[in-house]
């Protein structure tokens, strides 16, 4: 327990980023008319691939006008 405790200085603020991102990358999924490819498996990407989903959003899923 103790060692949970000594590493939870380290792993919140990267939890915390993390969450911060999905949510960026979700609200960005919902005001975007378009994507590349659908929106659904740009959401369970964003979702349930941690950090990487919502970058892979960010660099490929958005369509730039």
């Amino acid at each position: 327990m103790e060692e949970i405790l000594n590493a939870l200085p380290i792993v919140a603020p990267i939890i915390f980023i993390q969450f911060l991102l999905m949510i960026i990358a979700l609200i960005s999924l919902i005001k975007a008319e378009k994507t590349n490819g659908p929106k659904a498996m740009w959401a369970v990407i964003v979702i349930f691939i941690g950090f990487i989903g919502p970058i892979l959003f960010f660099i490929i899923g958005r369509r730039q006008y």
